[in-house]
């Protein structure tokens, strides 16, 4: 069952924050005044699952402490304190340092609210979180669990003795429930705190590669736009120039048709990258179907270039078809670059899981000399396929040639899409700040409980046989005391005695001689029933032994 913790005020005075926990909070308004009062004593929620969970605790509860108290009262009596245990329990939510204290008042004298006093010890323990509070609270239940036990004595039992049953007894039924309601409080808000933290985390880890991601492909984008723009326009602009020139021969004018084509082509693909940079979309041009451009193309500037496809065609992810396209063109520019006029094959084959891409070209002619390669080609194709979950290989062939090779799966499962995070995302860092676990401090709490309440189960045991010590006669001593022996020679032989143990059995037995004080002790022998105990008085008068007597007494 879920329930509000009793919240306090920073600044709130501890006698207010008290009478505020003990009463409840005053409505502000007059008009409102009763239904924040019933929220404040019965608070929510109070769906169909907590009302039955709520009347099977309060049915239950009631009903044993009314059984519980029919063992000492009558019918009705029981019977009202099952009514008021059950009302008890159902303000427990509410008011629960109000109904811990009440309950203390009358478990004093009623035993039928023992049980509800280990519910309210645990319930004001779950929900009052001011430790400062919540001590006050205790402390003022466990005040007027004394009070009442000694203003009542319904057992009629000493001071000491019913100090001791007091204190054992609010120490186990109040104070332990309440440590263990406590470490449940905190690990109910710890886990909600780390919860609502992990979910920030991962919300501003997300954001922050997101924006991280946006600002990396606009600095490329306008690197690229400032940059490659204004030479490929300029390219294009001087061999638009060169077509027109009427110097030049039909096979001169044809090759620079080709440069200019290729140049508008590269200007054309420049902004189709820096559009993909800047929306962060993958765009549908240069996929696997614009390969055989790119080999007319590279016919038309004089390569020996030939196109082979194998398998059945399958539909490829675009990002797929983007890398395979991109790795016919890296293939064709290194040739055109290092192996110029070698023959060419480009091969597509499409595998049962996968499309492989195959540029090969035999030995040069001649070689090439002074060609620049800066390898940043073969390295974008590799992140590419690996992203794909794919994979790129490149280097000689046993004739003289080269190849470069790249297989890419169909479904491309391995990209993240534009809103998601790759895998190799760094993860949230630890916090730094070591936590305290709430079990520790309330399982030490616990164990401070339940020492205290051993320590003064064993005090209370080591009194016992001291007082019992101190009220029992063996009875070869008492046999051995002969009436005239002087008081003083008497008492030395005598143990301390004890009204606690022998104030029942004042009134039991012959009379006392006039004039005389006497003694009770008890004999210790077995009388073969706990009933009935032998009790052997000595009277003292004129500073002599007047008299003594054992009898049976109950």
């Amino acid at each position: 069952m879920t329930s509000k913790t009793t919240a306090v005020r920073p600044g709130r005075p501890l006698l207010g924050a008290l009478v505020g926990a003990l009463v409840g909070a005053v409505p502000a308004r007059a008009g409102s005044a009763p239904r924040a009062l019933l929220r404040r004593v019965l608070p929510g929620p109070w769906g169909g699952r907590h009302i039955a969970s709520e009347a099977v605790t309060v049915l239950l509860l009631g009903g044993l402490a009314a059984l519980v108290e029919l063992t000492d009262a009558s019918a009705a009596s029981s019977a009202a304190v099952g009514l008021a245990a059950a009302v008890l329990l159902l303000l427990r939510r509410g008011l629960p340092a109000a109904v811990l204290v009440l309950v203390g008042v009358g478990v004093s004298f009623l035993g039928g609210f023992a049980p509800v006093l280990v519910v309210a010890g645990w319930s004001a323990g779950f929900r009052i979180a001011r430790p400062l509070l919540l001590g006050t609270v205790f402390g003022t239940s466990l005040a007027a669990v004394l009070t009442t036990s000694l203003w009542f004595n319904t057992d009629e039992l000493p001071v000491r003795a019913n100090l001791f049953i007091s204190v054992i007894g609010f120490l186990l039924l109040a104070v332990l429930p309440a440590v263990i309601g406590r470490y449940r409080a905190q690990r109910v808000a710890l886990l909600a705190a780390l919860r609502e933290r992990n979910a920030q985390l991962l919300r501003e880890r997300a954001m922050i590669a997101h924006q991280a991601r946006l600002r990396e492909r606009h600095r490329i984008a306008q690197d690229m736009h400032d940059s490659l723009g204004h030479q490929l326009a300029l390219i294009a602009v001087h061999t638009g120039a060169l077509e027109v020139d009427r110097s030049l021969t039909d096979h001169q004018r044809e090759a620079v048709s080709v440069l200019r084509r290729a140049a508008s082509g590269a200007m054309r693909e420049l902004r189709e990258v820096v559009g993909l940079l800047r929306d962060d979309t993958l765009s549908q041009a240069g996929g696997v179907e614009a390969v055989e451009q790119l080999t007319e193309t590279s016919r038309a500037a004089g390569a020996d270039v030939s196109l082979h496809r194998s398998g059945d065609p399958r539909p490829l992810a675009a990002a797929a078809g983007h890398a395979a396209y991109r790795t016919v063109q890296e293939g064709l520019t290194n040739v055109h670059k290092h192996a110029p006029g070698a023959p060419v094959t480009v091969a597509l084959r499409y595998e049962p899981d996968a499309l492989v891409v195959e540029v090969h070209n035999g030995p040069p002619p001649v070689p090439a000399e002074g060609a620049i390669g800066g390898g940043q080609g073969l390295t974008g194709l590799r992140e590419r396929a690996r992203l794909l979950g794919g994979m790129v290989h490149a280097g000689p062939t046993p004739e003289g040639g080269h190849r470069l090779a790249g297989v890419f799966p169909y479904d491309a499962a391995g990209i993240p899409g534009p809103d998601e995070e790759p895998e190799t995302a760094l993860p949230v860092p630890p916090d730094p700040a070591t936590r305290r676990s709430p079990a520790l401090g309330c399982a030490l709490g616990a164990g401070l409980v339940l020492l205290a309440a051993l320590g003064i189960v064993v005090w209370g045991a080591f009194l016992f046989f001291e007082v019992l010590g101190n009220a029992t006669l063996p009875r070869d001593t008492y046999d051995a005391l002969r009436v005239g022996q002087s008081e003083q020679e008497v008492r030395s032989r005598l143990p301390a005695g004890s009204e606690l143990m022998t104030g029942e059995y004042r009134t039991q037995g012959p009379p006392v001689p006039a004039g005389a004080t006497c003694d009770w002790f008890m004999s210790g022998e077995e009388t073969g029933t706990l009933e009935h105990e032998t009790v052997l008085r000595l009277c003292f008068a004129d500073g002599r032994l007047a008299e003594k007597q054992h009898y049976p007494a109950r």
